[in-house]
């Protein structure tokens, strides 16, 4: 970290993309149909190589008691615990009308359940859930099956209903630890509950467990995080995730609670992120890419270290690239060579749904340069170095020729000691990695066509 200079963090202190997916899903359109979706998922179906690899699944769970000023997550703010049953009732029809396209009881290998509040549902709602994907899919030992939680949602007892449920990953939102940061996102948890929560989770078997950070937030300072490091040091959970708070009000109304005055400056933001580095490093935190860190013998860091570190709309995964089916008001899903999109709106959804339809309503066919700039971003994301043969090879391309452009920008990144650009391939140093977000920027063909950034969050 020494040789991270706050000029270099603040050159970089720009928006982009998290490259959950290449292209962005802000490059989605209309014109993809549930036809379109129905194709891809017929084809899966109809070919013994696609078949044979395990799906993912994201199930998204809207639903939360209240609001926090900082969410940007589509979801839907009630106390009214019945609207879980009714939209569970669509959730498995929503299922049903997947399996008539792919057949009954394809492998599953992964598995997150997202928000909203997956702990809005109660016990029994949880177990008719997975109950109904169980009943659809099999799910084959060894996979990943996590789902976020929500501290204030959940003693040591819903910990062992989740165990008992087959989920052997949790992932805790706490943000900050600071009481004057928590009133002023409207998001107060004790940091003795969450420790008790943790360690009730190491008790039940869990083998991971994340914890979800956010720096930039109002009422927050480098000496203010510099406590919640500490304290976050001192839980020891196996993965962090640190995230840059991005205020957008015009975008996302409940950030209009947040009083701008309030925000730390660009130059605090750096502060903080720079210091958060140098704090987990020292606390022996491996740091796998962009904004995760993991402990060195969870299953994340081995998997960054053997170079099996892949990506996808859940964020980084130890499991081989494979299909996602997305299930739920909003959720995104990829199948082949296609990304979707579900309704925004609990109405919109429910209708196409009582229509007999999925309810698919945008998305993206790639193109041959969508799917070879895929490679390459994912390659830098995940591995952080990329074969020019093993390009040409699989996409039939020339790489210095097809991305002679990008090859000239990376000349300066190679100066500033973020990368290295040899004969063979493309190398992003220990230094780089802390940027990764912006060296695949470069092979980004939209990003690079549009100077206007402003719907995506800071790199840093």
């Amino acid at each position: 970290m020494s040789a991270i200079t706050s000029e270099l963090l603040t050159r970089f202190d720009v928006s982009g993309p998290r490259y959950t997916s290449y292209p962005t899903a802000d490059r989605f359109v209309e014109a993809f149909s549930e036809a379109d979706y129905l194709q891809a998922l017929d084809q899966r179906r109809t070919s013994p190589a696609a078949r044979s690899q395990p799906l993912s699944l994201y199930v998204h769970i809207p639903f939360c008691e209240s609001l926090c000023y900082y969410c940007a997550c589509n979801k839907i703010i009630t106390k009214h615990k019945d609207r879980a049953e009714t939209y569970l009732r669509y959730l498995t029809r929503e299922v049903e009308l997947h399996v008539a396209h792919l057949g009954q009881g394809h492998g599953v290998s992964q598995l997150h359940l997202g928000g909203g509040t997956p702990t809005f549902l109660s016990d029994d709602e949880l177990r008719e859930l997975m109950h109904m994907l169980k009943r659809n899919f099999n799910f084959v030992a060894g996979g990943e099956y996590s789902v976020e939680v929500d501290p204030r949602t959940v003693d040591e007892q819903r910990l062992a209903v989740l165990a008992e449920l087959g989920f052997n990953r949790l992932s805790f939102g706490v943000q900050d630890f600071d009481p004057a940061v928590q009133k002023a996102v409207h998001r107060i948890q004790p940091v003795e509950q969450v420790f008790a929560l943790v360690q009730a989770s190491r008790k039940l078997g869990f083998e991971s467990v994340n914890v979800d950070l956010i720096y930039g937030l109002p009422q927050q300072t480098p000496e203010s995080f510099d406590r919640t490091l500490a304290q976050v040091n001192e839980l020891r959970p196996d993965r962090i995730a640190l995230y840059a708070y991005a205020h957008l009000p015009e975008r996302f109304k409940p950030q209009r609670r947040i009083h701008a005055a309030e925000l730390p400056s660009a130059s605090a933001k750096v502060s903080m992120l720079a210091r958060s580095i140098d704090a987990f490093e020292e606390g022996g935190y491996v740091y796998v890419g962009m904004d995760h860190f993991a402990l060195p013998n969870d299953a994340l860091a081995v998997a960054k270290r053997q170079g099996r570190l892949h990506r996808n709309f859940q964020g980084y995964s130890t499991q081989p690239d494979c299909d996602l089916i997305a299930l739920g008001v909003s959720a995104i899903g990829r199948v082949g060579s296609t990304y979707s999109q579900n309704a925004k709106t609990m109405d919109e959804y429910c209708d196409l749904l009582d229509q007999g339809h999925l309810p698919v309503v945008r998305g993206l066919a790639l193109s041959r340069d969508d799917l070879i700039r895929r490679k390459v971003i994912m390659a830098i994301m995940c591995q952080g170095n990329v074969q020019f043969e093993s390009i040409n090879s699989s996409c039939l391309i020339d790489f210095k020729h097809y991305f002679a452009n990008e090859l000239d920008q990376l000349q300066t990144m190679q100066e500033q000691g973020l990368v290295e650009v040899t004969a063979q391939g493309i190398q992003v140093t220990p230094m780089g990695w802390f940027f990764v977000r912006g060296v695949a920027m470069v092979f980004d063909r939209y990003v690079q066509a549009d100077r206007n950034r402003a719907r995506f969050s800071k790199i840093i």
